[in-house]
């Protein structure tokens, strides 16, 4: 990537973080593995470890992976509601153990967690649903704040459009602001720039990748797939809280629902296992997306993607992504592109 194209799309949200263009990796869990986070990386972008969940051993194992591959900064994240807290407390632990600077979090906002790992000096980036969110995150000492809007795939908190919450947001806080949700391209690195937020954070656009962990079956339904065919829908919940929405690709389960696609309880649906990634089970209405691993009823497994499916294509390398996406952004400010 030219020097100049970097310099142009920096913002002090780079600086921070310590990466050269402000395209954040969303921390999917079980997807953005060290692969995709090496090559966000070295592209220039800030990668996000997703370890939602996962046990201190592979957090390890990811993190020295990801240092080995990279001596770029990285986050870790983590998301406390959708974890027990024995399990979470040891996760934290290991981290710092590892010397990790910053961890990404999401979902509710717990200030000790936040307090916790700001006290051994490490950066915290929270994504959030809400305005009162944000003033929670700000307050408990978060670094970044990531405005996730309704049109992002995955787990989504709010029910506000990306744009209109982070110009919201924007209002209240003198923190830095990142836009998630729907956002594949340059033009809409631009369109967050222009609104006065310093950067986005991508997950639809680099699931299909080449180094994403994510199953080529995901990714291929992602690159078929229009904004228009996803859903947002609490039936994948089971393994989180009751109420905790996804957007996803429709599949033969959503389209079961006839509609009703929200108000389903976590303890009212069966545990049938569907598929498996080694001889672990995962079960239907899970929210274990398929794997590069995973064998089974792929099509059963919530296929996550935000509205910005629609804008890609195809699978590519992550470099040739944020390349194009860098390009895109810099001839929008540029006003070379209309």
């Amino acid at each position: 990537m030219p020097a100049e194209e970097v310099r142009k799309i920096q913002t002090p949200l780079c600086s921070l973080l310590g990466c050269d263009v402000p395209i954040l990796l969303a921390g999917m869990g079980g997807v953005a593995h060290w692969e995709l986070a090496a090559a966000v990386a070295e592209a220039g972008g800030y990668p996000t470890l997703g370890m939602v969940r996962e046990s201190p051993e592979l957090i390890a194992s990811e993190v020295t992976a990801l240092r080995a591959a990279t001596d770029r900064p990285f986050a870790v994240n983590l998301i406390p509601a959708a974890t027990d807290p024995a399990l979470l407390d040891a996760q934290i632990r290991q981290c710092l153990t590892l010397g990790v600077t910053a961890f990404s979090f999401f979902w509710d906002v717990l200030p000790d967690v936040i307090g916790r790992v700001k006290d051994a000096g490490a950066q915290v980036l929270h994504q959030v649903g809400s305005t009162d969110q944000a003033r929670k995150a700000e307050n408990a000492g978060a670094d970044v704040i990531i405005a996730q809007g309704i049109e992002a795939g995955g787990h989504v908190h709010g029910r506000t459009g990306s744009f209109a919450l982070a110009e919201e947001i924007l209002q209240q806080t003198s923190l830095p602001v990142a836009v998630s949700g729907g956002i594949s391209t340059g033009r809409g690195l631009t369109a967050a720039l222009s609104i006065g937020a310093q950067g986005v954070q991508c997950g639809t656009a680099f699931l299909a990748t080449e180094e994403s962990f994510a199953h080529p079956y995901h990714k291929q339904r992602v690159v078929e797939a229009t904004g228009a065919d996803t859903v947002l829908t609490d039936i994948f919940v089971l393994n989180w809280p009751k109420g905790a929405a996804v957007r996803v690709i429709g599949n033969s389960i959503t389209d079961a629902l006839q509609g009703e696609l929200l108000g389903h309880d976590p303890d009212a649906l069966p545990r049938d296992a569907i598929a498996w990634d080694g001889e672990e089970e995962r079960y239907r209405f899970s929210t274990d997306s398929p794997l590069r691993t995973t064998t089974g009823d792929l099509e059963a497994m919530p296929i996550y993607a935000g509205q910005g499916a629609g804008l890609i294509g195809d699978v590519v390398p992550v470099g040739a992504r944020i390349k194009e996406m860098v390009n895109d952004a810099v001839a929008c400010l540029d006003g070379r592109q209309a």
